[in-house]
Formats: structure tokens, sequence, C-alpha cells
């Protein structure tokens, strides 16, 4: 399935290679770009530490309180601005 969503991702950028995200590669970002991007990165860096977390098998609340920790001063609300249906 991975594959298949690559295949159309490089697809749809050699076949329309004016749209914005397929040429953001090219332009030179901006400190703004650069530091939203960087927040981006940590944010996925927290989640995905949270994720491992929960596989690991330890305490739900325990990977909720490393979570937050993570996320301090980072985004909006206690756990990165994720928000579950649970």
């Amino acid at each position: 399935m991975r594959f298949d969503a690559l295949c159309l991702a490089a697809a749809l950028t050699a076949a329309v290679p004016g749209v914005a995200w397929a040429q953001a590669a090219a332009k030179p970002q901006s400190a703004h770009v650069k530091k939203d991007v960087e927040r981006h990165r940590a944010m996925a860096a927290a989640h995905e530490a949270a994720a491992r977390c929960l596989e690991s098998g330890k305490d739900e609340d325990q990977c909720k309180k490393d979570l937050q920790a993570a996320c301090k001063g980072l985004a909006i609300g206690k756990y990165c601005g994720m928000r579950h249906e649970h």
C-alpha cells in the first residue's frame, strides 16, 4: 500500500510540475518556514516517542506525562495539539 502511495505522489509531481507543493524544495525557505518545519519535526518526534512508550506496555498515564513534558512550549494544548476521540 505504501508503495502505491509513493508511486502516486511521484506521478502527480511529474505530471503537474507547476503546483506549489511540487516546487517547494526548489524555493529558498524563509526563517518563518524553517522554524515551522523544525516545530513540526519536534512535534512528530514527541508523538513518535509517545507511540513507542505505549507500544512498550508502559502505563498510559506515564506516556501522556512524557508527551506533555516533550511538548511543553512547543504547541497548543497539553498533547502537542493532538486530540483523540477517546
